[in-house]
């Protein structure tokens, strides 16, 4: 040994601690090439009696390094607790999976009930996965409660051998009557996108036992947001979310937000840089407002919501005994936007645990409302505009449930409904609408969460035939509130999604589908002059529509008259 690296050894060994069962290297910046370079560190472990926690952070290891403290570990069947993150800097890709494999022999041999195995910050790969699979797959991980990888690189094909390799952990654990429970899962930045993300979610379902989930920067879209919120659903005790920088867009929020009304255990929630856009802070409201009892932390910076939007989020904030911090900056909500998000905040007593709001966007101009919507263009081309007036026709094919989404069992299925129903949706008329009778309440065939789009079409076909005519005007007011009042009888989440979407068509509230410009009928904002009136409209959802509506007050000014009317109608029952 070159006299260097015996000094490097010997200072290093100076600042190693050893006691209560832990033997520490931490950040000793040693470098491991082979068997004689760690004797000393070999000599301890097998002199540590009851070693429980071994911590070699911040040292490189190489092959046969990484052999001698495998055979070392062989007796060591106390060990519960291996920090090794940040071990191979500078060594060969090739080389790391064979260390890996030789660690994960000894911890093996021993017997070892593992609790914790923290790997981050090793960029081994989807070749470096394959070094702990069999690891994870044996007993020594029945008992694990914290898996970190964050930040090494596994790739997609990483992530489908994680996944495996933690459910046959799952089913082997069962089997000997000791079911897996890990409870922390770290894995950001690994580029597991869709497929990865999709395959863990599988993971988590069967696991059930997760409390902190931290999958930030991984190039996850709406389709892995959807696997993952599925999964979420079913892990109750969940505390942790954190999938910052990942992109849900709207689809991928919905989903996310009804998995989150089933937890009622979750202290933090960090969507920040997830383009949550309004329609998706709006159903994260919907959350807020009637869950989430014991919320401490919400990140929803940098996800383009406007300001309506933010109040509407920060409204839904005020029964939340628990909040500490609520994070929107980087939004687009321009000056006086922030100045109304902190009165709002303020109001509550809540304004200190508003976050700085210094990387604001500024409100969205008309060159971005043009633009919006480019996720969703080729979903467009399918729908085929949004059928709002005339007879541009209807989907007829049954709307396929996304990740098992619940039917609502009162929606009557295609099969169910008479022709004529079809005939009015294909190409509304008031004759029709009248014809129709007791058929009308067939006029909803589905009701999801996930697309609330179809449901209000419906409402804006029906609200299209408004006449003043005696009994068109009364059977188009009954038909709108029959439909309506069954869209927001429901849970918070699916009344926010339904109003929401028809502020979207109204114009009032920025939409992330690209959609045809139509011109608003005065028919519909006369049926809402109408509901607004109505008991099923509860005060929570006046507040929503008053507060969206009086930020973006330009976007009605077509109808003068009728929207007039439907302000004043708004405003007395904001005074009630």
């Amino acid at each position: 040994m070159a006299a260097d690296d015996i000094a490097q050894l010997v200072n290093g060994l100076s600042k190693t601690h050893l006691g209560d069962g832990e033997l520490s290297y931490k950040g000793q910046g040693l470098k491991l090439d082979n068997a004689e370079s760690v004797e000393d560190l070999v000599q301890e472990i097998e002199q540590s009696q009851d070693l429980k926690v071994l911590r070699l952070e911040g040292n490189t290891l190489g092959v046969d390094a990484a052999r001698a403290i495998s055979k070392a570990l062989e007796r060591k069947d106390q060990l519960q607790r291996c920090y090794w993150s940040d071990i191979f800097t500078g060594r060969l890709r090739s080389e790391i999976p064979l260390a890996l494999k030789s660690l994960s022999s000894g911890l093996m041999i021993a017997g070892t009930h593992l609790t914790v195995l923290e790997l981050s910050d090793n960029a081994f790969g989807p070749d470096g996965v394959k070094g702990i699979d069999q690891l994870l797959r044996s007993a020594a991980c029945h008992t694990l409660r914290e898996l970190r990888l964050n930040n090494c690189g596994m790739g997609i094909g990483g992530g489908k051998i994680l996944a495996e390799a933690l459910m046959e952990c799952h089913r082997q654990s069962s089997l000997a009557g000791t079911p897996l429970r890990l409870r922390v899962f770290v894995a950001g930045r690994n580029r597991l996108e869709n497929e990865g993300a999709s395959a863990l979610a599988k993971a988590f379902q069967m696991m059930g036992s997760l409390e902190e989930v931290h999958m930030p920067q991984n190039g996850i879209n709406h389709a892995g947001v959807t696997a993952l919120a599925a999964a979420m659903r079913l892990n109750p005790d969940l505390r942790v979310l954190n999938l910052n920088d990942n992109t849900f867009t709207k689809r991928g929020t919905l989903a996310m937000a009804q998995a989150l009304g089933h937890l009622r255990n979750i202290q933090v929630i960090n969507f920040g840089d997830c383009l949550v856009r309004c329609e998706g802070a709006i159903a994260l409201a919907a959350v807020l407002k009637e869950g989430l009892p014991v919320l401490k932390e919400l990140n929803l910076s940098f996800g383009e919501i406007s300001e309506g939007a933010a109040l509407v989020v920060a409204q839904a904030l005020m029964d939340k005994t628990h909040m500490e911090k609520v994070d929107l900056n980087g939004n687009c909500l321009g000056e006086e936007g922030c100045e109304a998000l902190r009165e709002t905040m303020e109001s509550q007593d809540k304004g200190d645990m508003l976050a700085s709001l210094s990387d604001d966007e500024g409100e969205p101009g008309e060159e971005d409302d043009d633009d919006e919507g480019h996720d969703d263009e080729e979903e467009e081309e399918e729908d085929g505009g949004n059928g709002s007036n005339g007879c541009n026709g209807c989907d007829e094919e049954d709307f396929v449930e996304e990740n098992g989404t619940e039917r609502n069992e009162e929606s009557p299925s295609k099969s169910q409904c008479p022709e004529e129903v079809f005939s009015f949706l294909d190409c509304p008329s008031a004759e029709k609408l009248l014809e129709l009778g007791e058929m009308r309440t067939h006029l909803l065939l589905e009701v999801n969460i996930l697309d609330p789009r179809k449901p209000v079409e419906v409402l804006l076909k029906v609200a299209s035939l408004y006449s003043e005519e005696g009994m068109v005007k009364t059977t188009v007011l009954e038909t709108f509130d029959m439909l309506l009042r069954k869209l927001l009888c429901g849970s918070a989440l699916q009344a926010y999604t339904t109003l929401s979407t028809l502020l979207v068509f109204l114009g009032v509230l920025k939409g992330e589908e690209k959609r045809k410009k139509v011109p608003l009928a005065p028919g519909l904002l006369l049926c809402l002059e109408h509901a607004v009136q109505q008991d099923y409209l509860a005060k929570h959802h006046i507040s929503l529509l008053h507060t969206i509506l009086s930020k973006n007050p330009e976007a009605l000014k077509s109808c003068n008259g009728s929207m007039d009317r439907f302000r004043s109608a708004l405003e007395k029952r904001c005074l009630e």
